[in-house]
């Protein structure tokens, strides 16, 4: 398979270093360009501070492109672009993003602006694959990644739907690098000095959660039907969100059954041949340790990884602290690594996915 040439949209933030790293040895897409603001354009790439805890790979010497430049795109058709991994703040992916897909350059996106919108699917690999049908790069692709917070909540939730989900309670602990490298470099905030609100996160994983599990009809999601109460919270951890899930059932559910479901959970046959894919998507344990779970893939948790070479590391969420609460309910603790899985790591896996599924117009 031939590696498709690639722009990363985020030269500066975390999340598009983390892309950055994840294409630096990809089998399937290769870096040609990066593109920022106009503080970073001009810029080589190498002289760009790097905001991750890893090494920076040994990358090409590129120049970062101006994303709101007007000859912007043109320069990226001249560069025989084919895709675009967009880990752009809001505002500016509003600007960009859809006049990159009607020039014909396919879109993934980690921003929010375009999450929910009809004929872009919103996706989770491991929850509503089957939400990529909407997505064809013949006809201006654009797929985008969920909330990094809804990742440890709805995988899970995934395993469970045959118990016929009823009402979920979920209680957010979200880590510093979620807001930014700002903040996660603020040595007040590490210090416990920062406020725990995160203004609108709360309606944001409600309404993708639903989103998600709804029902596509048309290139239209009709929302999923359950009841749904969300807490969301900013505490001082570096990496990791983790969730304390409370699920309500019309079936009865004992701990060996869920226990089973969660196990027994696994990935479609086409998502499971992808490079970003863990060996599981789902890591049972007994308590969750926020520092020693953080990286897992699936099968074993990892310390000090190198994720440019490792992609499944990070990938996997980790799920325990399994209490039952009535014979129709139970709760548990979901924990994944937020700028991996939650955000870069899952926006590449979702083009990997519309890969493998032949939803690229180019062989």
């Amino acid at each position: 398979m031939r590696r498709r040439p690639s722009v990363v949209l985020g030269a500066s933030g975390l999340v598009g270093q983390r892309m950055q790293q994840r294409l630096h040895n990809h089998p399937w897409f290769e870096m040609k360009a990066v593109g920022g603001s106009a503080s970073t354009a001009g810029t080589l790439l190498d002289d760009v501070p790097w905001r991750l805890q890893e090494n920076r790979p040994d990358m090409a010497s590129l120049v970062v492109h101006d994303v709101l430049s007007t000859s912007f795109v043109q320069e990226m058709l001249d560069l025989d672009i084919e895709v675009a991994f967009s880990c752009l703040p809001s505002d500016v992916a509003e600007r960009i993003e859809s006049v990159m897909t009607q020039a014909g350059i396919a879109v993934f996106s980690n921003s929010s602006h375009h999450r929910g919108e009809e004929g872009i699917p919103l996706v989770i690999p491991d929850v509503n694959p089957s939400h990529m049908v909407a997505f064809s790069t013949s006809k201006g692709a654009h797929a985008c990644g969920t909330n990094c917070t809804l990742v440890p909540l709805a995988v899970p939730l995934a395993a469970l739907r045959g118990f016929g989900i009823q009402k979920v309670s979920m209680r957010s602990e979200q880590a510093l690098s979620g807001a930014g490298w700002r903040l996660l470099y603020n040595q007040d905030a590490h210090s416990g000095h920062l406020s725990p609100d995160i203004p609108g996160e709360a309606e944001k994983v409600s309404e993708e959660l639903l989103h998600v599990f709804g029902k596509l009809e048309h290139q239209h999601v009709s929302p999923a039907a359950f009841g749904v109460e969300v807490h969301c919270q900013r505490v001082a951890r570096p990496d990791g969100h983790q969730v304390y899930v409370e699920v309500e059932f019309s079936e009865p559910v004992t701990r060996e059954s869920v226990t089973e479901a969660f196990s027994s959970h696994d990935w479609d046959s086409d998502t499971k041949s992808c490079p970003s894919t863990p060996h599981r998507p789902l890591h049972l344990v007994e308590r969750i340790d926020v520092y020693e779970h953080l990286w897992s893939d699936g099968i074993q948790f990892t310390t000090n990884p190198d994720p440019s070479i490792n992609l499944k590391t990070g990938m996997a969420v980790v799920i325990g602290n399994i209490e039952m609460r009535s014979s129709h309910s139970f709760s548990f603790s979901g924990y994944s690594h937020n700028t991996i899985r939650g955000a870069a790591g899952g926006t590449l896996l979702l083009a990997e996915l519309a890969l493998i599924q032949g939803r690229f117009s180019k062989a």
